[in-house]
């Protein structure tokens, strides 16, 4: 219908001027209801951001997705792949020696306590601990088998912590026992002791020490 289509083009148009836009700008933008911006975002195969809940579409030719798949403009972020959980799996399947909590935090820009904790018994995934760190590798046995010997040749060719560094990491376990590797790292970062948390967590297993993991979100 002629109507239809204008209010498709006139969606497109105004996604190509801001480069993402909320439902409610659209909804104000067209002049018309939110069920009916829904179909117009379908009918162009509009994405929406996995972070700030989800509140923010663009148009598939809009973003300029970096080598892993992912955009950021503007404090929004978008993925290839969709949503946030297919995001994060296809991202530890690309991962040659998969991704640890801190890794993928990283990596999508957010807290991982904010999107891991459901995703840990994903059916595409494998949670198992490594070295002191919970690692997500990918389910095929095949590829998980590659995946942990490269984890192995890297962590093997990781700095142990100086005396130094042994010594402000213990200080600060002890003041703060609950803390998990990820949250000790900010710590110390905090004091000018830069050791990240996978050296942290190697350092805690080699002298068979148990660490907090990150935490489900609440």
């Amino acid at each position: 219908m002629p109507q239809e289509r204008d209010s498709r083009q006139r969606t497109t148009r105004f996604l190509r001027l801001r480069k993402m836009a909320t439902l409610t700008e659209l909804v104000l933008h067209l002049e018309c209801s939110a069920r009916t911006v829904h179909r117009r975002l379908a009918d162009c195969k509009a994405i929406h951001s996995y972070n700030q809940n989800g509140r923010y579409y663009t148009l598939p030719e809009i973003p300029s997705f970096d080598a892993h798949g992912l955009w950021r403009y503007r404090g929004v972020f978008f993925s290839r792949y969709g949503n946030l959980p297919e995001t994060f799996v296809q991202l530890v399947h690309a991962a040659p020696d998969g991704l640890t909590a801190s890794e993928a935090g990283e990596r999508l820009g957010l807290r991982p306590s904010s999107f891991l904790w459901p995703l840990r018994n994903h059916p595409a995934l494998k949670r198992e601990k490594h070295e002191g760190l919970y690692v997500y590798w990918g389910s095929d046995p095949a590829r998980r088998t590659a995946q942990q010997r490269h984890r192995a040749q890297r962590t093997s060719s990781i700095r142990p912590p100086t005396e130094a560094e042994a010594i402000a990491i213990l200080v600060e376990k002890i003041k703060h026992p609950s803390l998990n590797v990820e949250a000790l790292s900010a710590r110390l970062r905090e004091q000018n002791v830069r050791v990240d948390s996978e050296r942290i967590g190697q350092f805690f297993a080699h002298h068979g020490l148990e660490v907090k993991q990150t935490p489900p979100s609440s």
